[in-house]
């Protein structure tokens, strides 16, 4: 591992501070600093110049003044550590720094020691720390023992002596109290930039935190969810009501690094991280969700919206959620009471045709009694007896005729009475047969209207748009308990379609079919893991609603005859579900198909539907064939 000197360096002088000053602002913790490693850098060397002057002539000052100095230094560690503020430990140490400078150029003797250098250090120093008006006071302190205090200590403050022994001295003292001046001006220069940076930059900070709050604020008081993301997908901030649905979106528990997709269950994982995507493209995502929370289930609609920063560049991705479950609970009543409008108003239709054709066929029904009445009249009438009666006299007299004919009142007036029942029975025969010509006009008549009707009928479906995923959940739920109760496992895939135009009724018939069909053969499997799909696609202008199980299975023999009337593998089955899911597909312009890998694979029902639901192709040849194969 690399060394970090500065961080090491760092570390000591925070050593010397306590852990809530650690926690101060960068400027304010830099002061600090500086003051700590000022402070223990003088008592070092107020330490060596104390051990080393117990030598030297001046044994008796270090002696005096050394312990004094040192026990000062670590007051102002003391004190810095204890203050709140670095003011008053920086007060003190500039003036121990000024003491001691002081003192010790005047027991030197000498000019040189009053212009020296490092007093520069000390203008610079306290104009960092205490500011720019007290560091020109320690300056002027400064400034004033090189050019008075000094050169007076020099003439023995006989002040009738000049101040200065010679031209150079003068000149280095006037040099030194400028250079004195001229070091606390930069400095002061610099500590009024970092003031004016650190105001404008205060400024900024309050400006922006006042827009946060304010941006907080209108976030917090919408009671839709608001979730912000940066460009690699990692929560930002989530409002009050994302934590409300969803407690586990909290910026302050996760690391940073931690995806917002982390948070959702694993089968919407990957969808949501393919709307995330687009939104990071710069595209606008609006979906409709499910969610089970609090045991109740909520429809939530979220607007996945790209952020852009500078250049229009997409720099993260903001989601705004909202429940719409009472909306789409309203949407379900309305959209159940316009479909209970629909059957009472086709029910209002039947039954106004129901009374027109009990009207027609009343009329003719009345028809064909009157009709019935007179032929049974007609044929009550006929005088078949005295027909009955000529036989058994001709029988009587068959041996005799002739005699019979010529001599007998009786045969003289029996051709006669023969040749006049001929005509009335002639009669008879033309009225009853108008009559049932009549009677049969008014049976075609009324065949005619049950005919016109069953076509009527035929087409009389109410045409609306259908939402394909609820119309296939309406479908499911007849049999939701037996799906549990089975151990059936259902599995749904949806893709994104607008309504489609369909006779809803017919659709829901052929769907209960299949979905009853694929029920039966997972119910006679004796497979555990018993599996039930349902598909929804579009291919092009065309509708694709696959039914798929993995049941009994279908034999290739048995799928050519599958969809003909009255045939069914089933026991108690009657062979006419199918038949007839297949004459409604064929009715609503669509085809019935099945496939199956055979017995034990399981078998796959598919329904292809026009999407505008206007295509029909009743009776077509094409259609029977897709139909029956």
């Amino acid at each position: 591992m690399r060394w970090d000197s500065r961080a090491w360096f760092l570390g000591v002088l925070d050593r010397f501070l306590s852990e809530e000053q650690r926690r101060l602002p960068p400027e304010e913790l830099g002061r600090y600093r500086v003051l700590v490693g000022a402070t223990v850098l003088n008592l070092v060397m107020a330490a060596q110049m104390s051990l080393s002057g117990l030598s030297s002539p001046l044994r008796s000052f270090f002696l005096v003044a050394g312990p004094g100095v040192l026990a000062g230094y670590v007051g102002v560690l003391v004190l810095a550590r204890r203050s709140r503020s670095p003011r008053l430990p920086s007060l003190l140490l500039c003036s121990l720094l000024s003491v001691g400078i002081i003192a010790a150029s005047l027991s030197m003797g000498t000019q040189q020691a009053a212009t020296h250098s490092a007093h520069m250090l000390l203008p610079a120093l306290a104009a960092y720390l205490l500011g720019v008006r007290l560091g020109l006071l320690f300056t002027l302190l400064f400034g004033l023992n090189a050019l008075l205090l000094q050169p007076l200590l020099q003439v023995g403050f006989d002040l009738s002596r000049p101040l200065f022994p010679d031209e150079m001295s003068r000149m280095m003292s006037v040099l030194a109290g400028g250079s004195f001046l001229g070091g606390w001006a930069l400095n002061s220069l610099h500590v009024l930039a970092r003031q004016e940076s650190h105001t404008a930059l205060t400024r900024t900070l309050s400006v922006l935190s006042k827009r946060e709050w304010q941006l907080t604020s209108l976030i917090e008081s919408t009671d839709d969810m608001v979730v912000a993301l940066d460009g690699e997908g990692r929560l930002i901030t989530a409002n009050q009501a994302v934590r409300t649905f969803f407690p586990e979106f909290r910026v302050e528990d996760g690391p940073p690094d931690r995806s917002i997709l982390e948070a959702f269950p694993p089968e919407r994982r990957e969808r949501m991280r393919e709307r995330l995507q687009q939104a990071l493209s710069g595209q606008r995502v609006r979906v409709e969700s499910n969610y089970q929370l609090g045991g109740r289930r909520v429809t939530l609609e979220t607007l996945i919206s790209p952020v852009l920063g500078e250049g229009g560049q997409v720099v993260g991705a903001l989601f705004v959620g909202r429940d719409i479950t009472a909306r789409k609970d309203a949407e379900a009543r309305l959209s159940e009471m316009h479909r209970s409008l629909l059957d009472v108003s086709r029910r209002a239709g039947m039954a106004e045709i129901a009374t027109g054709v009990l009207h027609n066929v009343g009329n003719t029904l009345n028809s064909v009694n009157v009709s019935a009445h007179l032929v049974t009249e007609r044929m009550g009438s006929l005088r078949l007896a005295g027909l009955v009666k000529s036989a058994e006299l001709l029988r009587e007299h068959e041996a005799d005729l002739t005699t019979f004919f010529t001599k007998d009142v009786r045969g003289r007036q029996l051709p006669a009475y023969l040749q006049a029942l001929g005509e009335q029975l002639s009669r008879e025969r033309d009225t009853v047969l108008e009559e049932m010509r009549r009677l049969s006009d008014s049976v075609d008549h009324i065949k005619l209207v049950v005919s016109m009707q069953q076509k009527n009928a035929r087409f009389s479906g109410v045409m609306e748009r259908v939402s394909m995923p609820e119309l296939i959940d309406d479908a499911l739920r007849l049999h939701a308990v037996s799906f549990e109760r089975l151990g059936i496992q259902l599995r749904r895939e949806y893709a994104e379609l607008p309504p489609v135009v369909v006779d809803r009724h017919k659709l829901l018939q052929i769907l209960v079919n299949l979905v009853s069909n694929a029920r039966h053969a997972l119910l006679d499997s004796q497979r555990e893991d018993k599996q039930l799909d349902i598909r929804v696609e579009r291919d092009g202008e065309r509708l694709r609603i696959s039914v798929r199980d993995n049941g009994v299975g279908i034999s290739a023999e048995n799928l050519e005859r599958l969809f003909t009337q009255g045939f069914t593998t089933k026991k108690e089955g009657h062979g006419f579900g199918l038949h007839i899911s297949a004459l409604t597909a064929e009715e609503m312009g669509g085809a019935l198909l099945v496939t199956s890998a055979g017995l034990g694979q399981g078998a796959t029902f598919t329904l292809e539907l026009p999407m505008d639901g206007a295509a029909k192709a009743q009776g077509s040849p094409e259609a029977s064939t897709r139909a029956a194969g």
